[in-house]
């Protein structure tokens, strides 16, 4: 609804206009009158209405003062002046306000009316134009942010690209003024099993909302990316602030840290790259920060990592050949026990390495768990190696996660063997139950079976038993009598008839197989349950 204040020191003209117009029909509602100009312009800057409808002259602050304050109140102020012929000269004046609506008295109903639906439809063109407008500016907003944020994901992503002031200018529209550049990355540590979609993203607003307030003044550009539970963070600034935008890094964290509780179960760290002066030098500062963040895994996590430590500069084959010598009797005979004692020796193997970093645990543990996967022989191994890295030992805070992770995937493929074999192994025992509960009146042998299945004999009546728990003859006979006791309830066929039914041909072997497993001779059945 369209607001409306009527201003006049004549009470009745006040009425009359609210009288005379339908205001519901034109989406309009009267907010409040006024008796002279002072209480009009103080409703004014009080509600902020659409239109005014004032007499010209009234006592006190008269119509042309009122309107020329009130526009300073509401620029786009609509007003309608009411006039009577003695003072129509004095109202053209209001012109220059940007009045261009005016009613004489008396005032007429359709007048009145025309005039309302004009100031409405000007209205609402200038909101549209507005919102146009305002949703055009959000879309040139929105690309350029997506222009600048793609400078910090090409530069992740390994592109090749020749940076200088110029290129960030031009291609990524970074206009840096200041001398030095700082990159950093503040890791989000947690259980993707139990925080993920709007958790995240909320977690993400709240590092985003405590970055820009604790960063942006002391800045001359800023630059966040979110990747997953990292924001990658570029910074540019005038010399001499250098400690300045280490503190203040230092304090964003701090802040994070200080609410963790209320997230839940949740790390976070923060690391930074290095300060460089040339644009070519943010890809290496920008890969010092990502190997940076992997030391919380041994210095722990709250803290403003800096630096890539030199790590033991040896390679860890010997211990991952041992691993690997560990995982294939365990694999083999598919023991998650096993295959977890060999998790927890190379943990101990690799942690008693001199100088080891925590690039280095982290790498060890990716090689690992891609070599388990590889071993096992499952599909989707690929799928299952980058899932196992991107998805879970990055969320990995302390080095006994990282271990953790790794038992746990051992632990998951192996189940997954597990039933997949179980599987394998019980779906010819389903087509053999099948197949008898088909031709179990026929004269069906082992031989006819194994072939529909197509197993061999030997194999097949091995894994019957051990799946069953009995043999298949056994498991023959007793759906044939099964099926005969039903017929012997439920039909006034004779035994003999009956035993055909159900694959015998002969009837005294019919009843003597009927009484083994019964206690009861068939007609004997038949006269206590039929």
């Amino acid at each position: 609804m369209l607001k409306v204040i009527i201003a006049d020191d004549e009470q009745r003209i006040c009425r009359l206009v609210q009288v005379l117009a339908d205001w519901e029909a034109l989406g309009m509602e009267v907010i409040g009158t006024a008796e002279n100009g002072f209480e009009a312009l103080d409703l004014v800057k009080k509600t902020h209405p659409d239109i005014l409808i004032t007499d010209i002259r009234m006592p006190g602050c008269d119509g042309l003062e009122l309107i020329r304050q009130a526009k300073l109140s509401c620029a786009h102020l609509e007003v309608v002046i009411i006039s009577g012929y003695a003072h129509f000269e004095y109202a053209q004046n209001a012109i220059r306000y940007g009045v261009g609506n005016y009613l004489l008295k008396p005032i007429r109903r359709e007048e009145l009316m025309e005039t309302l639906l004009k100031m409405k439809e000007r209205i609402l063109k200038r909101i549209d134009e507005e919102e146009t407008t305002q949703a055009l500016h959000q879309d040139n907003q929105n690309k350029l942010s997506r222009l600048k944020g793609s400078l910090l994901k090409d530069l992740l992503n390994g592109e090749k690209i020749q940076l200088s002031r110029e290129k960030l200018k031009e291609t990524y529209y970074f206009d840096g003024k200041g001398e030095y550049y700082q990159t950093f990355v503040m890791k989000i540590d947690c259980d993707v099993r139990k925080i993920d979609g709007e958790a995240v993203e909320i977690l993400r607003e709240k590092a985003e909302m405590t970055l820009r307030n604790g960063l942006e003044k002391c800045c001359e550009e800023m630059l966040l990316y979110f990747k997953g539970y990292s924001v990658y963070g570029l910074l540019n600034y005038a010399a001499g602030k250098t400690s300045a935008i280490r503190k203040k890094l230092r304090d964003c964290l701090n802040q994070m840290e200080a609410k963790k509780r209320i997230y839940g179960m949740i790390e976070f760290s923060m690391a930074i790259g290095g300060e460089v002066g040339l644009p070519q030098e943010l890809e290496h500062s920008l890969r010092n920060a990502k190997e940076a963040i992997k030391e919380r895994l041994l210095e722990g996590t709250g803290r403003l990592l800096e630096g890539v430590p030199k790590g033991s500069g040896r390679l860890k084959q010997r211990e991952l050949d041992r691993y690997a010598k560990r995982i294939e009797h365990a694999i083999e005979v598919l023991d998650a026990e096993e295959a977890a004692d060999a998790c927890q020796e190379l943990e101990q193997d690799v942690i008693q390495i001199p100088e080891i970093c925590g690039r280095e645990l982290y790498e060890v543990v990716a090689v690992a768990g891609n070599l388990f996967a590889a071993r096992i022989g499952i599909d989707s191994v690929e799928e299952i190696q980058q899932e196992f890295v991107a998805h879970y030992c990055k969320q990995c805070s302390k080095k006994e996660q990282l271990f953790g992770e790794l038992e746990r995937l051992q632990t998951h493929l192996i189940g997954q063997v597990q039933e997949s074999r179980a599987n394998e192994s019980a779906r010819p025992i389903r087509l053999a139950k099948q197949y008898v509960l088909q031709h179990f009146s026929e004269p069906i042998t082992l031989e006819e079976v194994c072939e529909a299945v197509g197993f061999s004999v030997s194999y097949f009546s091995a894994l019957f038993k051990k799946e069953t728990g009995e043999g298949f003859a056994k498991y023959l006979t007793r759906i044939r009598i099964d099926e005969a006791k039903n017929l012997l309830r439920e039909t006034s066929l004779s035994v003999g008839e009956i035993g055909e039914k159900v694959g015998y041909s002969d009837r005294k072997h019919f009843t003597s197989n009927f009484r083994k497993i019964v206690g009861l001779n068939p007609a004997e059945y038949r006269k206590l349950y039929g």
